[in-house]
């Protein structure tokens, strides 16, 4: 861990921790916004380009270098494709229909499947406290998904293909981060992640030219309210955060950091209430108690840290939030 002055310390730990705790749990609501009047495919491809070009000019510029740098590329775009093509493009595609609150709820199953995946690959069952966590979880997903969608502007139908997108989302995040664990991308932290990002962003690009994003693409109907929520979700998403949250990585212990698992899904959904005037019911606060215990029970008492995002966690390959 870094060596830093304690008052210094403190302070540091603080604004970071309000950074992943309120940016990104902040996101979905953006995300929201930024397909109000933009193709959600093409807006989600250029975040990414952007934000990624920026982290790995970064870590050019300022010396680091990557091993065997042409053999990292292939699994870059593995990693893009699994955490952002079909992570954070099906909750990105999935709040056209549903509200981002319940969406971020969903998200925060992820460690379950983090969990489960890494119990079949490894052959380790977890112990009884993070079982038991897993199924609190699975009910509490239930339980949110049983009480309908909360978006009146889509149809029933789509509002219930749209949850199950996400929750297909967020095992996809899963099963990259579990790869991104066995299999990390030989470079610091701030190359790995913009090599992902652009790697995610080209395959992001492709799916916005197969389904007609570009087509549908009217810069002169785009609010400024979306423009400004892109530009948002590149610096304060997918920069700021990500660089607090690296930075929490070595200098608090992984559980700490990972503490943001369990506090995003609140900030989203009471964010979506006063400022979208999405539905806060009975049944999500229930479900989302559920969800947030489930998630404390695994990150707090698995016999290997897991976080949402990345598996036990290394320093060289540590991939994002999902909409960072």
């Amino acid at each position: 861990m870094s060596t830093i002055q304690p008052r210094s310390s403190r302070v540091l730990i603080i604004l970071a921790f309000a950074a992943i705790y309120v940016l990104w749990g902040s996101t979905y609501l953006a995300i929201r916004y930024a397909i109000d009047t933009l193709p959600p495919f093409l807006m989600a491809a250029s975040r990414f380009l952007i934000a990624g070009t920026i982290l790995f000019a970064w870590a050019a510029v300022t010396g680091e270098r990557m091993r065997n740098a042409l053999s990292q590329w292939p699994k870059a775009l593995l990693l893009g494709g699994m955490l952002l093509l079909a992570g954070n493009g099906g909750v990105t595609w999935a709040e056209k229909y549903i509200a981002t609150g319940l969406a971020a709820l969903l998200v925060a199953s992820e460690p379950l499947w983090v969990v489960l995946l890494n119990w079949g690959l490894t052959r380790n069952r977890p112990n009884a406290k993070v079982l038991l966590g897993v199924f609190v979880g699975m009910a509490g997903v239930a339980l949110l998904v049983s009480g309908g969608f909360g978006n009146a502007h889509a149809s029933s139908k789509m509002s219930f293909v749209s949850a199950g997108v996400v929750l297909l989302a967020g095992f996809s995040w899963a099963a990259g981060s579990v790869y991104a664990n066995h299999r990390p991308i030989q470079a610091s932290t701030s190359m790995a992640s913009g090599m992902q990002m652009l790697g995610g962003g080209l395959l992001l690009l492709v799916v916005a030219l197969v389904a007609g994003d570009v087509h549908r693409l009217n810069l002169a109907n785009a609010s400024w309210v979306s423009i400004g929520a892109v530009c948002y979700l590149i610096v304060f998403g997918s920069l700021v955060a990500f660089t607090a949250y690296s930075w929490l990585l070595r200098n608090v212990t992984p559980a700490r950091a990972a503490t943001y698992a369990y506090v995003n899904p609140v900030v989203a959904v009471l964010l979506g209430w006063f400022l979208a005037s999405e539905p806060l019911t009975f049944r999500m606060l229930i479900a989302a108690a559920i969800i947030v215990g489930s998630v404390i029970l695994i990150t707090t008492f698995g016999r290997e840290h897991t976080t949402p995002d990345s598996g036990t966690i290394h320093d060289s390959d540590c991939p994002t939030h999902p909409c960072a």
